[in-house]
């Protein structure tokens, strides 16, 4: 008596069987492989363990602008200690009445008008980089650099005394 299995869901390969001798012959029989415990040959253990900390990269690329720059511009009428710009680098070099600052900012020492000038740069022959950069200047090459400069205001209302009565 052969027994048809057309749904035999343990061996794929068996589904075209039309008795249950295939499986019985190769030791496999639906009941006890579903009430017996599987053999296991090879037991994996798993323990504790940590993962290893990973790096961080890319860190601080978002930082926030310094807002270096112009403060005030040709023409503004200015106090004494108000700043004129600020400078990561020497863009703007001081002129008359324009004080440096710690951090390279250049500020008014008087009231009056601001104006930029751009003039012939000499640098001092004791500053060896400014020296080295001369020197592989083409002949005849002039150096420019911008400096700025206040214009002291005249005061109003005020009189010299030319002679006494």
């Amino acid at each position: 008596m052969t027994l048809i299995n057309h749904s035999c869901i343990w061996r794929p390969e068996c589904r075209d069987c039309h008795s249950w001798a295939c499986h019985i012959a190769q030791g496999f029989h639906p009941v006890t492989a579903l009430l017996s415990p599987p053999q296991a040959t090879a037991l994996a253990v798993r323990y504790a363990s940590k993962k290893t900390g990973g790096s961080s990269k890319n860190l601080g690329g978002k930082s926030p602008g310094k807002r270096f720059g112009i403060k005030k511009m040709e023409g503004h009428y200015v106090h004494a200690g108000n700043i004129l710009a600020t400078q990561r680098h020497f863009r703007w070099h001081p002129g008359a009445h324009v004080g440096l600052g710690k951090k390279k900012y250049l500020y008014a020492l008087e009231e009056g008008i601001v104006r930029y000038t751009k003039e012939v740069y000499v640098p001092s022959p004791s500053n060896s980089e400014a020296v080295d950069l001369v020197t592989r200047l083409p002949e005849g090459a002039v150096l420019y650099k911008t400096f700025v400069h206040v214009v002291p205001a005249k005061p109003e209302g005020t009189f010299k005394l030319v002679a006494m009565l």
